[in-house]
């Protein structure tokens, strides 16, 4: 059973940065994952940010966030991280990681939706004040 833990987020003005962590447990050995981060903001549907595949080769990023957001992994430490900069204050949201074994490196470079992913973490939450 994947287990997934996020930190890092908190409180910051528009135009700061936040870098966001995700500690995971569980993976099978030999196995790869489409791994993403997710957010969701108050009364509004759950939407995707970022993802990247275990081989780390290729990524997505929604346009909301091209350009200010940077995904990346440590594979030796199991740790999926998200380098946000220039946050604004529509990037206010609680923020998922999600993994799952069963989507392959070309649908995982074209961003899949929420519902494709296995295993979550509780989210953390990020506030960017104006």
């Amino acid at each position: 059973q994947v287990h997934l833990v996020e930190s890092g987020g908190g409180t910051v003005q528009a135009g700061g940065s936040l870098r966001l962590s995700c500690a995971a447990s569980g993976y099978t050995s030999n196995t790869n994952y489409c791994m993403a981060w997710f957010r969701q903001a108050p009364e509004k549907m759950r939407e995707r940010v970022a993802h990247i595949y275990t081989t780390g080769e290729r990524t997505f990023y929604d346009d909301s966030v091209k350009g200010r957001f940077t995904i990346s992994r440590d594979g030796a430490n199991n740790t999926l991280y998200l380098q946000m900069n220039n946050l604004k204050p529509e990037d206010t949201a609680m923020y998922y990681c999600a993994a799952d074994s069963t989507i392959g490196p070309d649908t995982c470079a074209s961003g899949p939706p929420h519902p494709l992913f296995d295993y979550w973490g509780q989210g953390t939450l990020v506030t960017v004040s104006s």
